[in-house]
């Protein structure tokens, strides 16, 4: 993947879709100056080699009733790898968890949940993530106000 080669009229394409993932291929042919084929053969192509990988709609937590959004610091029980798999297997599996991150330092995950409230975040920490073999010591950070909330890489066109 590190490998892959992009040119200027990739990097329009990949702009236009970051803006509006919804665009029919003759709008994306317009937004980046290209003929239809022509750009429906590299949005293939972009798929194809992994650049797009998949395409989503971003609904709004709060509006379907999840209040709170918590960032966890989860760290693992020392020389416990054979949990780290498990770990991960849960972590796939758990709804509440829509982010998770192996990071460097004093701790090993960061999880980004969402909860319906105070105490459903409680309830999901204790019954839930506290109880997965290998854990040893959860923290939150509650969110008070998304400032920025975006999936769009940083294109250079």
């Amino acid at each position: 993947m590190h490998n892959v080669t992009l040119d200027r009229i990739d990097m329009r394409l990949l702009g236009a879709l970051q803006e509006n993932g919804r665009m029919s291929n003759l709008e994306l042919a317009q937004a980046i100056k290209l003929s239809p084929a022509q750009t429906l053969r590299r949005h293939r192509r972009l798929e194809e080699i992994g650049v797009i990988r998949r395409y989503e709609t971003r609904l709004d937590a709060e509006s379907l009733g999840f209040g709170v959004v918590a960032f966890i610091q989860v760290t693992m029980e020392r020389g416990h790898i054979r949990d780290l798999m498990k770990f991960k297997e849960f972590v796939a599996k758990l709804a509440q968890i829509q982010e998770c991150f192996s990071v460097t330092g004093d701790i090993d995950y960061v999880l980004k949940v969402v909860a319906r409230d105070l105490r459903a975040l409680s309830e999901f920490l204790l019954d839930t993530l506290m109880q997965i073999p290998g854990v040893s010591r959860v923290q939150s950070i509650v969110c008070l106000d998304e400032l920025k909330g975006t999936s769009a890489m940083p294109l250079e066109v």
